[in-house]
């Protein structure tokens, strides 16, 4: 067709979306990370070295027809990309799918595979030196690292701080499963400090054996050698010029219509975390935006209007605490359920969905 869609961002959305529009049009997919990281995998590579190649996954087999440019983009106008060496790609469609940045380990800083090896074989090597870690952040995240870390350690003294009264708080989530992974932890020596916040942080990074004190506003001592954020993530899209960045949300986000097209934009689309759409940020969710955007960016290419659609699914959770624990909150026939151990772990626990993700990069 002679025309091109630079898609800004290679994670679950944006690579899903460059691979899908392959054979149709000149896809150019910017990416500065060497290799795609399976982040839903992350927290186990904490633990099992062995993970590290089904989270770290090479982008060089994904495209066949289009190209993969290793690069940050530095100013996103509409239409343009301009990259870090000083580069610019014009776009005849653009979309955005940056995601969100989070703290190590969820996520990695590293655009270099080797470089966040190294740092994951730090934080085992220093691990081995603990008894007790401390997790800030009762969430998903926080709740499924302190999982892998009870399971792969046996022994491991393991404190989640949270400022709410209970855990998984932020999310439209059934008593019944927090209830059943607070318990499946706390079989573990799991302890919980709830209901009130850290009256101040550990001066050291994360991941990192230093051993300290820390209390909470209500005076509860915790005492540990490494600890863990589990919490603040944001959008990013701090490269938008200033029209499109005045668009933005306070958390950072894009306004998007039912179509995915960024408000105000016929060509420009906004997919996955740094969308406004109102679920919670998984990669299922980021995947399914990119459905719904290759046949409206084919449209729009075509001269037609968007076709495709996005409603949001009703929101589920599917939380492992290692390869044989968890809790899960699914649609039911009747309403929503919550399943346990056995359930989540044949959904993700073991496999954490990387199998079909390494299809979707030719490995």
């Amino acid at each position: 067709m002679g025309q091109r869609v630079v898609v800004v961002g290679g994670g679950y959305g944006g690579a899903s979306l460059a691979r899908r529009l392959d054979e149709h049009v000149e896809v150019v997919l910017v990416e500065p990370k060497d290799a795609f990281v399976h982040a839903s995998a992350a927290l186990r590579v904490v633990v099992d070295p062995a993970w590290e190649e089904r989270v770290f996954l090479p982008l060089d087999r994904l495209l066949t027809h289009g190209r993969v440019v290793h690069d940050w983009a530095r100013l996103v106008t509409d239409g343009r990309v301009h990259l870090s060496a000083g580069e610019a790609i014009d776009a005849d469609v653009l979309v955005l799918a940056t995601g969100t940045g989070y703290p190590f380990p969820a996520k990695f800083l590293e655009d270099r595979t080797d470089l966040a090896q190294a740092r994951l074989a730090r934080l085992r090597a220093d691990l081995e030196r603990c008894e007790r870690v401390m997790i800030v952040g009762g969430g998903p995240v926080g709740l499924e690292l302190a999982g892998e870390l009870t399971a792969a350690v046996p022994g491991l003294g393991v404190t989640v701080v949270d400022r709410e009264p209970d855990v998984l708080m932020a999310g439209d989530y059934l008593p019944e499963l927090r209830t059943t992974v607070r318990e499946q932890l706390a079989a573990r020596g799991v302890d919980f400090v709830l209901g009130a916040p850290l009256g101040y942080l550990p001066m050291q990074d994360v991941g990192l054996y230093a051993p300290f004190s820390v209390e909470t506003t209500a005076g509860t001592r915790i005492d540990a050698q490494m600890w863990f954020r589990a919490y603040g993530s944001r959008a990013q899209t701090d490269y938008l010029d200033t029209r499109l960045a005045s668009l933005r949300h306070y958390d950072g986000t894009l306004p998007v219509t039912e179509h995915l097209t960024v408000r105000g934009y016929d060509r420009l689309f906004a997919i996955g975390d740094i969308s406004d759409v109102r679920e919670s940020k998984r990669a299922s969710a980021a995947m399914d935006h990119a459905e719904v955007v290759a046949t409206n960016v084919l449209d729009v290419l075509a001269g037609r209007a968007p076709s495709a659609t996005y409603t949001p699914a009703r929101e589920r959770i599917v939380l492992p605490l290692g390869p044989e624990g968890g809790a899960s909150q699914l649609e039911g026939e009747h309403g929503r359920v919550v399943v346990g151990p056995v359930q989540t772990s044949e959904i993700k626990g073991r496999d954490l969905f990387s199998t079909a993700i390494a299809e979707l990069f030719n490995r």
